[in-house]
C-alpha cells in the first residue's frame, strides 16, 4: 500500500510540476519585492549581520543559522493546500529558467550591438560574481555560455528534481541551500567558515542534479547540433576540472555540444572545439537549452501519469 501511495504522490507532483515549468516560461519571475528567492536572500543576509567574527563560533554559526532557515522555509510552504494549480504556481516563483534565458539573451545582444562595456554590466549584474570589467567579446560570450549550463541545473533541473522529491518543502529547501551557497559559499576571509555548511550541502544535493543535466544538453546537443556524443565525452573528459564537483558537467557537456572551448581566466579550460565564443554561439546554446528543458518536460509528464496495479482503488492520496 504505500508503494502505491508512493507513486500516486509522485504522479500528483508531476503534474503539478508541468504546471509550475509553464508559469515559469509563459509568465516568468514574479516582482522582486514578492520573490521568494528574495526573501532567501534577505534571511541570509539579516544570519551575516548577526554572525560572529571568530573562526569556529562562525562556522558553528553558520551551520545554525542555514539549519534554521530550512526548518522555515520547509515548515512554511508545508502548510500551503496540495491542490495541484496552486501547487504548481507556488513551485514555479522557485524556478528561474525563463529569467535565465532572458538575462543570457540580454548579453547576447549587447555584444551583437557591438556594446561591450553594457554586455560586461549585464553579465556581472544578472550572471556571473566575477570581475567583468576587463572580459573581452570571446570571453564575455564564454561567460554568459557558462552560467547557461550550469544555472540550467541550478534554477531548473535540480529544482525540478527536488520537487518531485520532497514536494514543495523539499523545492525551498533546495533553493534556501542554493541561495546560501551563492552568498557565502566563497573561500575567502569573509566567508571561509560561515558559508562552509552552505558550500557542502549544495555541494551533496547537486550532484546527481548536475549529471542529469549534462545528459539532457548532450541529448538536446544531438537534436540541435548532431553532438550529442561529443557533448557527453567533454562532460566526462573535462567536468573535473572546476573546483566545484558539479558545475563542470553541464558547462563541459554544453562545450562539446557547441564545439568550443570555455575558458575561465586563471581558473579553467573546458572543452577542446575550435569555434570561439561568440553571440551566434550564445544564440546555438540557448537553443540547445531550450531543447534540455523540452526534454525535462517529458520526463516530468511520465512521472505524472499514474501507473495503476490490478485490484487499485482510484482514491486520490497526496
Amino acid at each position: 500500500m504505500m508503494c502505491v501511495t508512493d507513486q500516486r504522490s509522485l504522479a500528483v507532483r508531476g503534474r503539478a510540476l508541468l504546471v509550475a515549468l509553464a508559469a515559469d516560461v509563459l509568465l516568468g519571475d514574479p516582482p522582486n519585492a514578492w520573490h521568494p528567492v528574495a526573501l532567501l536572500g534577505s534571511w541570509m543576509r539579516l544570519g551575516e549581520q548577526l554572525a560572529p567574527g571568530d573562526a569556529l563560533p562562525r562556522l558553528l554559526y553558520g551551520a545554525a543559522w542555514l539549519a534554521g532557515g530550512l526548518a522555515l522555509a520547509g515548515g512554511i510552504t508545508a502548510l500551503l493546500p496540495r491542490h495541484t494549480l496552486l501547487q504548481g504556481l507556488a513551485a514555479s516563483t522557485l524556478l528561474a529558467y525563463r529569467g535565465l534565458d532572458r538575462a543570457v539573451g540580454e548579453v547576447q545582444a549587447a555584444l551583437e550591438a557591438g556594446n561591450l562595456d553594457e554586455a560586461r554590466r549585464l553579465l556581472g549584474w544578472h550572471l556571473v560574481s566575477r570581475p567583468t570589467a576587463d572580459l573581452s567579446p570571446a570571453e564575455v560570450a564564454a561567460a554568459a555560455i557558462e552560467s547557461l549550463a550550469e544555472n540550467l541545473s541550478d534554477s531548473l533541473v535540480a529544482p525540478a528534481l527536488a520537487y518531485l522529491a520532497g514536494g514543495l518543502p523539499g523545492l525551498a529547501i533546495y533553493r534556501l541551500v542554493n541561495t546560501a551557497d551563492a552568498m557565502w559559499g566563497y573561500r575567502d576571509a569573509r566567508y571561509e567558515y560561515l558559508g562552509k555548511s552552505a558550500a557542502h550541502l549544495d555541494d551533496v544535493l547537486n550532484l546527481l542534479p548536475a549529471r542529469l543535466t549534462a545528459v539532457l544538453i548532450a541529448l538536446a546537443g544531438q537534436i540541435v547540433q548532431r553532438r550529442g556524443r561529443e557533448a557527453w565525452r567533454m562532460a566526462r573528459r573535462y567536468a573535473g576540472r572546476t573546483a566545484s564537483p558539479n558545475a563542470g558537467w553541464p558547462m563541459a557537456a554544453m562545450a562539446g555540444a557547441l564545439d568550443t572551448t570555455l575558458i575561465k581566466r586563471d581558473h579553467y579550460t573546458l572543452g577542446d572545439g575550435v569555434r570561439p565564443p561568440d553571440p551566434a554561439l550564445i544564440g546555438e546554446g540557448r537553443r540547445i537549452a531550450r531543447a534540455a528543458v523540452a526534454m525535462m518536460c517529458i520526463l516530468c509528464g511520465v512521472v505524472a501519469v499514474p501507473h495503476h496495479t490490478e485490484g487499485e482503488s482510484n482514491a486520490y492520496a497526496p
